[in-house]
């Protein structure tokens, strides 16, 4: 404790990315379970004001569309490691708990810039690498 006799707090960033982790890993380890925000307000240890507030400190937007560009990148890096006759979009993208279809192809399309089958058939020849973060244009809605 420091000779004021308050204790120090983390810098608020510090603990927003460390609330967001711990939320995304519980998200990763139920995949294709619907998560409702209460949990995910029950392992963060916030109300919903503040675990908005964390995801928008540590990732810029909102936990919903966080949480879905993560789970669209890793479709997108499944689908570039797969070729066309090893997997379908289908089976990658229920893979990752995507029942709706034609929402996710549009989700991801306008992330991306083109159709989960394109990704697909380019395979390990796409140029450029799957961003680690969440930065970049939006998908869907929040």
């Amino acid at each position: 404790m420091p000779s004021d006799g308050y204790p120090r707090r983390r810098p608020r960033a510090t603990r927003s990315a460390e609330i967001v982790e711990r939320v995304e890993a519980h998200v990763q380890a139920h995949l294709g379970a619907r998560i409702p925000l209460a949990r995910l307000c029950a392992v963060a240890g916030l109300s919903e004001r503040g675990l908005r507030n964390a995801f928008y400190d540590a990732r810029g937007m909102s936990p919903r569309r966080s949480l879905l560009e993560r789970r669209l990148h890793t479709v997108r890096f499944a689908l570039r490691q797969a070729g066309a006759s090893e997997t379908t979009v289908t089976a990658v993208a229920t893979g990752q708990g995507f029942y709706e279809l034609g929402r996710f192809a549009g989700a991801y399309k306008g992330l991306f810039g083109e159709t989960p089958s394109e990704t697909l058939r380019r395979g390990c020849s796409a140029e450029t690498p799957v961003p680690a973060t969440n930065e970049g244009k939006h998908a869907g809605t929040n």
